[in-house]
């Protein structure tokens, strides 16, 4: 299904629950709070004795539209793609140590590893392990091998984005504290291509990203506001030195952080994340990076404040024969993690989120990874 963009300011309608779409963005002035909180949850009722509520809740949702309040743009559903030089990624499981931090270290020619760059173990995963919380990335007979990766401990902050791009997007969500320490926002997966490139070339890595034949973004035209064809046959080389997307098997396995959590370091939300504290209310907007409890691989914000894109096109039931990489194609691109406007439930390491890769979103976010080797 391709997404439709309704035009103006990239960001577009959301994707959540079934599908559903909110025409009222907050990016056109108006915004219905209430309603978005409704539906951006809904899609995540679906296991338990909480799928006995997904009606109530789509009726609530459509009651809500009578109450207009300011709000979040958000994106919330599913994943997959990977490879060595493809239109995808890489994914794990089992057991190791927790990550190691760079302290600048180098990796064999691979240029200098920022101190904020956590190392993650490789896994091989059997497609026989139990997890806890159950996944939809590590499915059954599913056979992964994720290979040792670089991983920054933080989300993409609005000084790094300013440092690279030049300026902030507009449209920012409401911050707390240092602006330049939050995370960027209002960035789409197109986005995120272009800022992992230009970091590389700026710091004399190898990119990661070819379009048309060149790694160089000033040569790819203008970032596209709606689905594009040519940006979606993008090409990913998993083996360069550069800056890149994570995997959706990638993220998955480093916000597990070698423990059994349902959050990302712990069992207790508020440890770990920024999120939809209370009904009906969201948290103020993004936060700084590392203020809270990071996971067993000493990561931060993996639960809550902005949503992370990932590499790979979103499936809903992934395969068991799907390669690293995800799947070779679709319409949608993966996002994890949750945000600052999200219940706890949707912020754990098993959800998945969806959003057409043109849209960005006052919750929508991104940190990078390299390849270790």
């Amino acid at each position: 299904m391709r997404s439709k963009n309704s035009g103006g300011k990239r960001g577009g309608s959301q994707k959540i629950s079934k599908k559903l779409t909110n025409p009222l963005d907050k990016s056109r002035g108006g915004y219905n709070r209430l309603a978005e909180f409704f539906q951006r949850n809904l899609l995540f009722l679906r296991s338990g004795l909480m799928k006995k509520f997904a009606k109530i809740s789509a009726v609530l949702a459509a009651m809500a539209l009578a109450f207009s309040f300011a709000g979040c743009s958000d994106g919330s559903s599913g994943g997959g793609s990977d490879s060595s030089e493809i239109t995808g990624g890489e994914t794990s499981g089992g057991e190791t140590s927790g990550g190691e931090t760079s302290g600048g270290e180098t990796s064999g020619g691979s240029g200098e590893i920022s101190k904020d760059f956590v190392k993650i173990p490789a896994v091989s995963i059997t497609g026989s392990e139990s997890w806890t919380p159950e996944s939809e990335v590590f499915v059954s007979k599913r056979r992964l091998e994720i290979k040792s990766f670089w991983m920054s401990d933080h989300e993409v902050t609005q000084a790094e984005w300013k440092d690279v791009m030049g300026s902030t997007p507009s449209y920012m969500a409401n911050v707390d504290g240092n602006p330049d320490n939050n995370p960027v926002n209002e960035v789409s997966w197109y986005d995120a291509l272009v800022y992992c490139n230009k970091r590389s070339i700026k710091e004399g890595l190898t990119p990661c990203y070819k379009i048309k034949g060149s790694t160089d973004p000033d040569k790819w035209g203008e970032v596209p506001t709606k689905s594009d064809d040519t940006w979606d046959a993008i090409i990913c080389s998993f083996t360069v030195n550069g800056y890149r997307l994570p995997t959706d098997a990638e993220w998955e396995w480093a916000a597990r952080g070698g423990e059994n959590y349902k959050y990302a370091g712990s069992d207790d939300i508020d440890d770990v994340a920024w999120y939809a504290k209370y009904e009906y209310e969201y948290d103020k907007g993004t936060r700084e990076v590392k203020r809270k409890k990071p996971n067993g691989y000493v990561l931060y914000d993996m639960s809550g404040n902005v949503w992370e894109w990932c590499w790979d096109w979103w499936r809903e039931n992934i395969p068991s024969d799907t390669p690293a990489a995800g799947v070779p194609s679709g319409s949608l691109r993966s996002q994890r993690g949750g945000s600052w406007c999200n219940y706890d439930n949707i912020c754990s390491v098993d959800s998945r989120g969806i959003k057409a890769p043109s849209e960005g979103g006052n919750v929508t976010g991104f940190r990078v990874v390299r390849s270790f080797e």
